[in-house]
């Protein structure tokens, strides 16, 4: 069987919106979602911030 292809989903890299420290990775549906904001706990600020989604690797 053939493999089906992934079709506009990417994967990105969450980075924080204080110290634009790259904390977490996932994959993102382009075509559904542009954009990602998460609140997250940032190891480097100690606290819980707004992380936003960057491409990673294509």
């Amino acid at each position: 069987m053939a493999n089906k292809k992934k079709g506009g989903v990417i994967k990105v890299a969450l980075v924080c919106s204080l110290c634009k420290a790259t904390n977490y990775y996932t994959s993102l549906n382009k075509t559904v979602r542009p954009k990602l904001t998460i609140k997250k706990y940032c190891k480097h600020c100690k606290k819980a911030t707004e992380h936003n989604s960057r491409e990673k690797l294509k």
